[in-house]
């Protein structure tokens, strides 16, 4: 079950109002991000534009096609249309957890880059920023690319990014030279205080 948000939903439906009826139904897809950060395409076609592969799922009054193979990855999730001060565009959240949390991810990440990881987090990193009520975690290792997620007084900190860029990444690679990528996949959207200003 896929849930739209009131704003959603008539965004999407202006969009096909719009088009004429050239455009009839809502494809999603997923376009790259990480297994527990997918990133979602949203895109308006005609029926005609349907694949075999995909599969129409229930909708609030217009239809919305998936893929067969990534159809799990949407159920329970939200679609909304969010707008902020540079952006404005769908977003589509996950199923979460009783807690809020992705319920993706069942298992920490292992293996010596994940070991070292959460060696430099937990001896340096949390300490540092527990002052400030936060915390950085290890989510998911591919290869040398690593993706964390910060929770308490970091998530929705409008310093949050350079706190993780100068200061968690700087030291993070000093540790793991082998590192090429770190990405934070924080909803820092739904953070106890989104944005707030320190």
């Amino acid at each position: 079950m896929l849930t739209f948000t009131d704003r959603a939903r008539d965004v999407v439906r202006s969009f096909l109002d719009q088009s004429g009826g050239e455009l009839a139904a809502l494809r999603i897809s997923v376009d790259g991000g990480s297994p527990v950060a997918p990133r979602f395409e949203l895109t308006l076609v005609s029926m005609e534009e349907r694949h075999a592969d995909e599969r129409e799922v229930e909708g609030p009054g217009f239809p919305v096609l998936v893929h067969e193979a990534e159809a799990a990855r949407l159920e329970g999730a939200t679609v909304d249309f969010v707008e902020r001060v540079n952006e404005s565009g769908f977003e589509v959240r996950p199923a979460a957890g009783s807690n809020g949390t992705r319920t993706a991810v069942a298992e920490a990440p292992t293996g010596e880059i994940a070991d070292r990881v959460r060696q430099v987090l937990d001896t340096q990193v949390n300490p540092a920023i527990a002052a400030h009520g936060g915390m950085i975690s290890l989510v998911s290792v591919e290869d040398t690319e690593i993706y964390v997620e910060m929770s308490g007084g970091c998530q929705g900190c409008a310093l949050s990014r350079m706190t993780l860029r100068q200061g968690v990444e700087r030291m993070l690679r000093q540790a793991v030279p082998e590192l090429t990528a770190v990405h934070d996949i924080t909803d820092h959207a739904s953070g106890e205080n989104p944005f707030f200003q320190h």
